[in-house]
Order: structure tokens, then sequence, then C-alpha cells
């Protein structure tokens, strides 16, 4: 605690200095939650106001699920108190919090695929009519108002699996609506979600605050806090450090607070010259569109791709990679024409692809960290059916000291690990084949600002030893910051390629819109 303090010297202060005269909807003070062997809470306090969207920050691990897991009557706290509109509060489940007015729409969303937009809304809930039993009729009925109020223009009768994940976010969110709640918790919001449906939750939640509603809007994407809320508390370590207006504060001060340390320098980029060709695509054309794509990316070279959702980003480079069927046009490697194409194939010729989605695409979550990091290495320590233990551990222990995996072990299973740890994981899974040329889809997605930090002074200093690298990513100052150039694509092919001293998020947007 003592460090802490010296390296916050506000940390542990109160939100005193956030003057408002609003109501005030929740209230906690003090609360401390504690595990087997973890302090997971100390001395929290948190105020939510009539009318606010307060911003939750910290780097995986602070406590905010922790937090709002007190909130919403999952955990109960060792100590502390909870206020709800004035009144002191004890949760004895989620339906105590729920009656309260508590409502969550989590990052994983929460609704049955096979039941209508009705039924979902009201599961658990269900609409009877004077025989008691269920009513769909009514339901439907009852469900329009809600699925008006947040801007849905869909049949209640529709299968939820049928939505878009902007209109699955919706559903939640009148789901909430038709609780009588008063307070929404927003976790991780936009993480599955196209530009166009960003801004219409956006609108949403502006439309709800004037409404009266708080909400609580927990991101790891700095653009959001700063665009949508009122205030921003950050915690650290299962500690509160501080509450500060979000017009008076700057991303610089925030992530001090959230890391405790300056993070001088926060993509690292340092300038490379850049070597010899690493991968050309040739008038290769894939997936619906069918036009031509031309890009060089060189060893000692960051290649950024941007591109709206749709543009055919992910597309492209998993059909380079295999991973996808179809592809014409030429594909080189260090100068040597690749013909047929698959995984691989692609590995052995030195190329390595982390996934967009690393939960379905890049690990077996059940599985622990030793399996998940060496299994795109079998080669290395596996011969004549036998495998060689200490080489593989020796594999595995690089990759967590490397990247600064925090794990209590390699046997620590890999679903356990926060999204910054599974993200280092797959780097580590893909960084053990000592790969030539390093494709990155959406690379720090879901990850926290001090994970984002290590990541991007790894995938330098990979540049700087040679590795040629595709940064894609579809957050524009990322995307900006990391590249030496910069592929803008647009309807699967490229619109532009522009190097760093052309790099303006008008001229960007400009490319990518058409």
């Amino acid at each position: 605690m003592t460090q802490l303090l010296e390296a916050a010297p506000s940390f542990l202060r109160t939100d005193e200095n956030i003057v408002d005269s609003r109501p005030k909807l929740v209230e906690m003070k003090g609360v401390v939650k504690t595990f087997p062997g973890v302090k997971a809470l100390t001395d929290i306090h948190l105020t939510l106001h009539q009318g606010e969207v307060l911003g939750l920050l910290g780097e995986n691990g602070a406590g905010k699920s922790t937090l709002m897991n007190v909130l919403g009557g999952i955990y109960k706290p060792d100590s502390g108190s909870v206020y709800i509109n004035g009144e002191e509060v004890h949760f004895d489940g989620v339906l105590a919090a729920q009656e309260a007015g508590i409502a969550f729409v989590h990052q994983e969303l929460a609704l049955e695929p096979f039941l209508t937009v009705a039924e979902n809304i009201f599961i658990g809930r269900e609409v009877k009519n004077k025989a008691g039993l269920v009513s769909q009729r009514e339901m439907e009925t009852q469900a329009r108002p809600f699925l008006r109020m947040v801007g849905l223009d869909v049949d209640p009768q529709m299968m939820v699996n049928s939505l878009s994940m902007g209109q699955q976010q919706m559903v939640e969110i009148a789901k909430a609506l038709s609780l009588n709640s008063r307070v929404i918790v927003l976790d991780e919001p936009t993480s599955s979600l196209s530009e166009n449906e960003v801004e219409n939750l956006f609108q949403i939640v502006r439309k709800l605050k004037t409404q009266g509603m708080g909400i609580i809007y927990i991101s790891h994407k700095m653009s959001e806090i700063f665009d949508l809320t009122d205030n921003v508390m950050v915690m650290r370590d299962g500690c509160y450090v501080d509450t500060v207006p979000t017009s008076n504060t700057t991303e610089d001060e925030l992530v001090h607070l959230m890391v405790g340390r300056d993070v001088e320098n926060y993509y690292y980029r340092t300038y490379n010259e850049p070597g010899d060709a690493a991968l050309e695509l040739r008038d290769f054309a894939c997936g619906p569109w069918e036009k031509p794509v031309n890009l060089t990316v060189r060893q000692r070279e960051i290649v950024g791709v941007y591109g709206l959702i749709g543009a055919g980003r992910s597309e492209l480079f998993e059909t380079v990679m295999g991973l996808r069927n179809g592809g014409s046009g030429t594909v080189l490697v260090h100068g040597n024409e690749i013909g047929a194409r698959d995984p691989v194939r692609m590995q052995q010729h030195g190329l390595a692809y982390v996934p967009e989605d690393r939960k379905t695409q890049g690990l077996f979550l059940f599985g622990d960290v030793m399996f998940n990091t060496s299994i795109a290495s079998l080669g290395d320590f596996i011969s004549w059916l036998r495998v060689n233990e200490r080489k593989e551990k020796e594999i595995v222990v690089n990759a967590i000291e490397t990247l600064n995996i925090k794990v209590s072990s390699p046997q620590t299973r890999v679903g356990t690990l926060s999204g910054g740890n599974q993200q280092k994981v797959v780097l580590g899974k893909w960084l053990a084949t000592k790969p030539e040329i390093l494709i990155l889809d959406e690379p720090t997605r879901g990850v926290d600002v001090g994970a984002k930090a290590e990541i991007y002074k790894i995938i330098n200093e990979l540049a700087a030893q040679g590795v040629a690298v595709v940064f894609i990513s579809s957050e524009l100052n990322e995307v900006m910051n990391m590249s030496d150039r910069l592929a803008v694509m647009r309807e699967g092919e490229i619109a532009a390629v522009l190097s760093r001293d052309e790099f303006n998020q008008d001229v960007i947007l400009k490319h990518a819109l058409g």
C-alpha cells in the first residue's frame, strides 16, 4: 500500500472533489471483499447520480468486475455499505438487485438465442392470460414500447439469433428498461459492434441519461470514455484511486492513475530502415468483391491496415493464410511464389496469424497455458512420437517471461486469465514458431491500457529484429501511431497506401468512406 501511495499521491481519495447536487442513485462506501488468499476490494467508494454516465476504468484485475458483482447482488461485501436512492440495502441475490432497479448488459450477452425478442425481454417474468397460461401476444404487445425506447425497429416475434450483435444489445437494454431499472451497467458494450451500432448505442445512452437514469460505463477504449462519460472513476489493484470530471482530465492522466506510473512513449515507435520485401500480394482478389489488391510488406516494417466494418480487412489476410477458400492472384514470400495455400504450409513459409477473436479462433479456453502456448510448435519438441517435455517447458516459460504473462504456473487454465493475458498467450503461441512475417488482427481488442503498452513494445521489438508486421486495427489512433505505412481498405480493395508523413485522420476516413 505504501508503494501505491507514493506512486499516486491522490490514491484512496474520495470523490468529494465532484460537486453534484443531483440525487444519488447509488452510493457504495468502504466496500471490502476478500476471497481465499486474495483481497479483491479494499475500502472502495462509488457514487452515481441521477442522469450521470460514470466511466469505470482500471486494468484487468483492478477489481471492476468484483465491485459490479457486489452491486449486482452476486457477491456480498465483507464490510462496507451499499445505498440505493439513499437507503441502505443488503442484496441476497441477483433478483434482489434487479428489484432495486439495477440492471447489467454484459460483454458476453445473456440472451437465449432460440427464443424470440419478446420471450427474452420477459424471461422469468412471462406475461400470462386470465387462465394462467403464457400469452405470446400480450408479451409481444408489452415488448414493443421498450423496443421503441431503444430505437429498435424489429418484430418482437423474431428469433434473437437472427439479429445483429448491435440489435441484440438493444434487446438487452430494452429488457433492463422492462425491469423498471434506474441504473444500467454497460460492460465493454462496443467490443463486437460496427461503427453505426456504436453510434446508435451512444445515442440511446444519452437519451437514457436525459431521462434521469444512471449509467456505469466500463470500457478500455479511451475515446469512448471521453465521448460519453461525465465523470471517470479509476481503480487499481482492488483499490479506489480517484474520481475525476471527464472534461477536466486527459488520457495521459487517466493512464497514470490506472497503472500507477507514466507510460512514456506509449506506442514505443522507433523507425527502422525497411529491408527486402517479405510478403507481396499481386492482383490478389478474394471474397465477394473480387477486386485486385497489391501490397508489399518489407522486413523491419509495420504496415497498418485500416477500414470500416465490412471493408474486407480480415477476409483478405485470412484468405492469404489459407484459412478461407478462394483467392486469385499471386502471393510471394521473400520473392518466391506460393501456390496452394493452407495454414500449415503458410506457417512453414514463416507466416503467423494472430486472429481477431482470441476466444473462438485463438485459444482452447479449457486448456492450460502450457498446451495453448506450445500447440503451434509441436515439431520443435516432438520426435518419433516422443515429447521432449524439457524443450516444451522451455518454450512456454520463455513466452511467459518475454511477454510478462501473469500466471501462477504454466498449468493455469487459459479461460481463467484476463483478456490481456489471454491475448499474450495467443501472441506467445505464434512467436514460439519464430515467424518472419507476423499478421496481427485486432491485437489489442478488449485489452487494458497496461497490457496494450506491453503488446505495442513487443511488436516494435519484433520489427526491429527484422520481422515484417501487418497490423490490422479498427482503432484509427492506434493504427496511425503503430504503422510505418498504412493501407486503407474499402469494399475489398486498397483505396490508398499512405506513408507516415501523410497520416491524417480526415484523409484516412475519406479514403475509408469513399
